[in-house]
């Protein structure tokens, strides 16, 4: 089944509209598809006479639907074992549908596809309806600021850029040596030497209005690794401290922290009423503080104490608001 591997994604879709009875047709499949009424007609034929799928056509509603309502596409021959994988990255690619990523990801996916061997069978019915993703909202980028910061990150060369920081109604100018790339809760960041300031400096990148490469060159300091900057995983505003992090969470909570990995050094200390002391060491107390705060009244920090501070000055605001 050679020819099946090129169309085996326009028949995924084909099946999927066919099925969601909207009736559609050659013309409206061809112009979601982005390719000619002649193709979508082929692969329409091909259904029905190679797999025999039960395709009627309606004068009434001017398109196609299945004359058996149980109807199930057939598995389709279309790679080896790990192609199942592939599937189902394809799905997660939905979430960076806002960004460059979105548009070259997928066109390496339908490479993939037309090109690996037809050895085992994966049943597009069920992966199509039964997993799925619920993506974040994503900020949304310019294309080419995205390929001028991937350029200067990949040869080594300063950039400026005319920033927008949130709250501000004018761009500041900057010259940066761009360190490192992070995606963190739908935005991109970039990490850089800020000449302007001295300093590490997180840019959100869709707020970058504009980028230029220089012809200047910059060593990246060995003490400025991804892992020493964001080995912890708890964020992206880097600081020079590190500081230990005690929170207790409440029983009510306790259960859903254990279940998960949230610092690569994480220590856990289980208490008789249910509750638990989660610690670990970070550099990044902005997002820390975010991400207590979102456990309300179920989480306490017990150290360190500038953070105790910062939560509780946000707390006292946020119930001002309600008075």
């Amino acid at each position: 089944m050679a020819k099946f591997k090129p169309q085996y994604k326009r028949l995924l879709f084909i099946d999927r509209v066919i099925r969601e009875k909207s009736f559609p047709n050659c013309n409206s499949m061809a112009k979601e598809w982005e390719v000619s009424q002649k193709t979508i007609q082929r692969d329409i034929d091909y259904l029905k006479y190679e797999l025999d799928a039960p395709i009627g056509y309606n004068q009434a509603r001017k398109g196609y639907f299945y004359t058996e309502e149980n109807y199930k596409m057939p598995a389709i021959n279309v790679s080896e074992s790990d192609l199942f994988a592939i599937c189902i990255a394809e799905r997660a690619l939905k979430q960076f549908e806002h960004t460059p990523l979105h548009s070259k990801l997928q066109s390496v996916f339908d490479r993939i596809g037309d090109s690996i061997p037809s050895s085992t069978t994966v049943d597009p019915a069920w992966i199509d309806d039964r997993i799925f993703f619920n993506p974040e909202p994503c900020a949304v980028m310019d294309p080419q600021i995205w390929e001028k910061l991937a350029t200067a990150l990949r040869t080594n060369k300063r950039l400026k850029i005319s920033h927008l920081s949130p709250g501000q109604t004018g761009v500041t100018e900057r010259l940066v040596d761009p360190y490192h790339m992070i995606y963190f809760k739908g935005e991109w960041y970039l990490s850089s030497f800020c000449h302007n300031r001295s300093s590490i400096r997180t840019f959100g990148v869709s707020r970058i209005k504009k980028a230029d490469v220089t012809d200047e060159s910059f060593v990246m300091p060995k003490e400025f690794s991804r892992d020493k900057m964001f080995g912890d995983r708890m964020g992206i505003i880097w600081k020079k401290e590190s500081y230990r992090v005690s929170v207790q969470f409440t029983p009510a909570v306790a259960p859903f922290i254990k279940e998960r990995k949230w610092h690569p050094r994480q220590v856990v200390k289980d208490h008789k009423d249910g509750s638990l002391t989660l610690s670990f060491n970070t550099i990044h107390l902005n997002e820390v503080k975010d991400w207590i705060l979102s456990y309300g009244r179920n989480a306490k920090v017990i150290e360190p104490k500038s953070l105790i501070e910062r939560i509780s000055s946000d707390l006292k605001a946020a119930v001002a608001q309600y008075r």
